[in-house]
């Protein structure tokens, strides 16, 4: 699945706070997001205005890891269909 681009740090959180990570915390310019779903997991998203694809890539799957889907079906979940 072709990741969107020009996606914020602000956008992307909000997508994942939509499956259960809350802001516990923003130190400068990244944010860091906590869930207790299946399991206490922490990650970091930078603030920026425009996230890199491979930033984003990254993190989809650690929270895809975590929740035991594959990386297209959380992006499917969070962004949609695209393309």
């Amino acid at each position: 699945m072709r990741l969107p681009r020009d996606l914020s740090g602000a956008d992307f959180v909000r997508a994942l706070q939509s499956i259960g990570y809350q802001i516990t915390r923003q130190t400068g310019s990244h944010m860091r997001l906590t869930t207790l779903e299946r399991g206490e997991h922490h990650i970091t998203v930078p603030a920026h205005g425009s996230l890199r694809v491979g930033t984003l890539s990254g993190i989809l799957g650690a929270v895809a890891q975590h929740l035991g889907l594959s990386r297209d079906e959380l992006a499917l979940r969070l962004f949609g269909p695209t393309g």
